[in-house]
């Protein structure tokens, strides 16, 4: 009988598909405003951008060769699993169960509903029913392609990413024209302004890196990824590069089109810049902004799908989570869960400081997870390792991501923060009785056989190289 398992679909362009597919959600149409208030000078908001992607890079090094050594998908999850134990792993999957993906999705989602609605609302506000009504059919249509084959997701998220290069491009290259043209005034002093400070430029960071954030995805499907020992390290390199050269160019041609006070008064930067460059064309930022968020939406979907799929393979997830449908060999339950989540956050969830929430929480692991690095260097350091980067890059990686963590924290506390550590708590209580004394429910054996009945779904064995 033929062994029930996902398969190695994805190649080298869906991996950056992948990766740049949720790199360019909602952040770089909806952020730059922001991280000039927070900076003060375009010169200081554009070194920040510059600087994001420079930690972006660094990061996706270190996962490259975490990657490559360690071939089982899950990201940070796996690598914390195999380096410091099962209590860490745990620790990431609760919070990100409960915290980074629902809150993502949702967030990614409602921007998406905000701007496919307001044509139809012109003149005033679109109802805030309608905006959770079209995010949560968002989220229901992309759980259904995601649900019918791994390869239809995967064509998708590949049009989709391409469509939004395309419109990042569309903004660099008039930009681009506008500098030709002369009109530089607006960059003129560029640095004139700047604002420094140890707490605020932690704060930009978030900004920027939430608009960064995903140059970790395609560590998430490793065992779906053909020749990973050389195609995940391409992918990440060349999916933060693209992307941080869109972005200085995107913002450049914002700067260039706009003065600081045009810019910091517009509440979407990239429908300012149409409505003052494209003329009757301005109707192509709304729309890039929807099949950017689209495909956000498609790749969180796919990615997070991998991770609780790998976290119930574990134990530290329901059983059903780990099972694949068994014709389709998709992850369904997994996507099911996912949505379902993320549904309830469109539902009740306030999202006006999802930045800062997400990103305190979401640089705790990427610290912890490059001195997983650090530490199988140390002690390991017979482990096959296809990729190798200088020891210099983790050691850099992790003292800036834990200056992102504290830097915020000491200067600028507030109630997010508190969460956060309130749910790292609650998280040790869930460990201890779930997964260390594994006081599990009996009942969640009967339903976990009729959600495979229901679902059609059944475990799958590890993923072997043929």
């Amino acid at each position: 009988m033929e062994k029930l398992r996902l398969k190695r679909d994805i190649g080298l362009f869906s991996a950056v598909s992948l990766n740049v597919g949720l790199m360019i959600g909602s952040g770089i149409f909806m952020t730059p405003q922001r991280i000039l208030n927070l900076m003060g000078s375009p010169g200081g908001s554009l070194s920040i951008w510059a600087a994001g992607g420079v930690m972006a890079m660094l990061g996706a090094l270190c996962y490259a060769e975490l990657g490559t050594m360690i071939k089982d998908s899950g990201g940070e999850y796996i690598y914390l699993l195999r380096t410091f134990g099962p209590f860490p792993a745990f620790l990431y999957i609760f919070l990100t169960v409960c915290l980074l993906s629902p809150t993502s999705q949702a967030a990614i989602a409602l921007s998406f509903a905000q701007y496919a609605v307001d044509p139809f609302y012109q003149g005033c506000s679109s109802p805030e029913i309608v905006v959770k009504c079209t995010a949560i059919v968002c989220i229901i249509v992309v759980l259904f392609i995601n649900c019918l084959g791994v390869k239809l997701a995967v064509f998708i998220m590949n049009i989709f990413m391409a469509s939004k290069v395309i419109a990042l491009l569309v903004i660099a290259i008039r930009g681009v024209g506008l500098l030709i043209n002369g009109q530089t005034v607006n960059l003129q002093n560029a640095f004139e302004g700047t604002v420094i400070g140890f707490g605020q430029i932690g704060i930009a960071f978030y900004q920027v890196l939430w608009s960064y954030g995903g140059w970790s995805n395609a560590n998430f499907v490793t065992e779906e990824l053909k020749n990973p020992e050389v195609n995940l390290p391409r992918a990440v390199i060349i999916s933060v590069l693209l992307v941080t050269c869109l972005y200085i160019l995107v913002n450049v041609s914002y700067f260039a089109a706009m003065s600081s006070n045009e810019l910091l008064s517009s509440g979407a930067v990239a429908i300012s810049w149409g409505n003052k460059i494209l003329g009757k064309w301005m109707w192509l930022m709304p729309l890039s902004v929807v099949l950017s968020t689209f495909g956000a939406i498609n790749s969180g979907t796919f990615s997070g799908g991998r991770l609780y799929y790998v976290a119930a393979r574990e134990g530290h997830l329901p059983a059903v989570l780990s099972m694949i449908h068994v014709r389709r060999l998709t992850l369904s339950p997994a996507m099911i869960f996912t949505a379902v989540t993320a549904t309830i956050i469109i539902i009740t969830g306030d999202f006006s400081s999802i930045i800062n929430y997400n990103s305190v929480c979401t640089w705790i692991f990427f610290s912890l997870t490059s001195a997983s690095l650090l530490y199988l260097r140390i002690k390991k350091p017979d482990l096959p390792r296809p990729y190798k980067v200088p020891i210099l890059i983790p050691i850099l990686f992790f003292i800036m991501a834990v200056y992102l963590v504290l830097a915020p924290v000491i200067d600028s506390p507030q109630m997010e923060f508190l969460y956060i550590f309130g749910f790292m708590l609650i998280s040790i209580l869930f460990y201890i009785l779930l997964v260390r004394y594994k006081l599990h429910p009996k009942f969640l054996h009967k339903v976990t056989l009729h959600l495979q009945l229901l679902l059609e779904v059944a475990p799958t064995d590890k993923y072997e190289d043929d």
